[in-house]
């Protein structure tokens, strides 16, 4: 119904904004990572979600439509209804889901408050399937269980999970196998 606005923002909440677009002001619901990149004046574009019910109409704004489809994808798992979902993007950007998915890792989606061991289990079923996988991200299951620590403490740190594994690759091969040395190591690579 409303898939876009284009607007200033006019107040920013806890969880939201207030967008103006022509003299109408939007209350839009946004994850935490955006809340943190934006300005009080700011012209923004939000790639939205409407969620209409029964005594509610919420609008649900993203900074990319792969975000809004991934929340989409997220309301569609028993349990999991708008709040959760937008919690769910505010902790984990849209690599380290799919990261998640491919390492078939449900232990991800835990550190999301309020997401138990059932409930992560629950999205990575769902998910499974239904997001699509980047060429290239595949290399990623093969890599080792300290290289997977290393890859999801970079992950959490904001960097991509592209950013993360070109880091990995810049690790020697002679390199101790510990994962706080190799995470010390990894994190040369972006200074």
């Amino acid at each position: 119904m409303i898939a876009n606005l284009i607007g200033k923002i006019l107040e920013i909440r806890n969880d939201a904004v207030i967008v103006d677009v022509s003299g109408i002001g939007f209350l839009v619901f946004i994850p935490n990572s955006l809340k943190a990149q934006i300005h009080v004046g700011e012209n923004i574009l939000l790639h939205t979600c409407l969620i209409v019910r029964q005594d509610l109409m919420a609008l649900y704004g993203f900074e990319s439509n792969e975000e809004r489809e991934i929340f989409s994808l997220l309301l569609g798992v028993n349990g999991v209804g708008p709040r959760l979902a937008l919690a769910i993007l505010s902790t984990l950007n849209p690599d380290t889901i799919r990261n998640a998915i491919l390492q078939e890792n449900f232990d991800v989606f835990g550190r999301v408050p309020g997401v138990g061991k059932k409930t992560a289990q629950k999205i990575l079923l769902h998910l499974h399937d239904r997001i699509p996988i980047i060429t290239g991200l595949e290399s990623l299951a093969a890599i080792s269980d300290q290289d997977s620590e290393v890859l999801a403490a970079l992950t959490v740190l904001g960097y991509s999970v592209v950013e993360a594994q070109a880091a990995l690759q810049s690790i020697p091969k002679d390199a101790p196998q510990g994962t706080e040395e190799r995470l010390k190591l990894a994190l040369q690579y972006f200074s």
